[in-house]
């Protein structure tokens, strides 16, 4: 009884949002960001019934490797949300890397993100504004970046940041979108490849 009695509150409700536009913000429908080539747009999908489905919609996995990742994984880098990530990815100052395998990245990223494996974050340290001198990198004048790989379980960019870190790269100049590829799907944003 309890349950029917549930449904038919939420039916009023849910009947409201059938009719309503999907929207980032109250009054921001989609966002455009730079891409390699031109722009793309980042709206939401704007079917009210849509649901994550395959990889995105597990709540599970094994711990080792995939244990729920610290809010903030190395002391001085900010934690964001999608909102600060979409003003990020408008920045032409600022790289956003994705830090998941090739093989993650291509299955669809966030538009606007260039792929950095975290096993490679410290090769490419120079494409930041660092210089390598005889004590490993200098960072004087380095760029903000964002890093994200799959969500709150992926240890990916939190073992990125921490490398950078240890460089030299300063810990301030990092933002961390911990939420993921998952959270920005769960959101039901514009991922690249679909």
């Amino acid at each position: 009884m309890t349950k029917l009695l549930s449904v038919l509150l939420l039916l009023p409700v849910m009947a409201w949002a059938e009719d309503r536009p999907v929207n980032i913000g109250k009054e921001v429908p989609s966002v455009t960001v730079p891409v390699p080539g031109g722009e793309a747009e980042i709206r939401r999908i704007p079917d009210n019934a849509n649901q994550l489905t395959g990889d995105w919609a597990r709540t599970s996995r094994p711990c080792p490797p995939f244990c729920i990742q610290p809010m903030t994984p190395a002391p001085g880098v900010t934690t964001i949300g999608e909102l600060e990530l979409m003003e990020m990815l408008q920045d032409p100052e600022v790289v956003v890397m994705d830090s998941r395998t090739p093989e993650w990245f291509a299955g669809g990223s966030i538009p606007g993100a260039i792929n950095v494996p975290y096993t490679q974050v410290i090769d490419r340290l120079g494409d930041l504004g660092c210089e390598v001198d005889f004590d490993g990198y200098v960072c004087e004048a380095p760029k903000r970046v964002a890093l994200f790989c799959n969500g709150n379980w992926c240890g990916q960019s939190p073992t990125a940041i921490r490398n950078m870190i240890e460089a030299g790269f300063p810990a301030d100049h990092i933002s961390y979108y911990r939420g993921g590829i998952q959270a920005w799907r769960l959101l039901g944003l514009s991922v690249t490849g679909e």
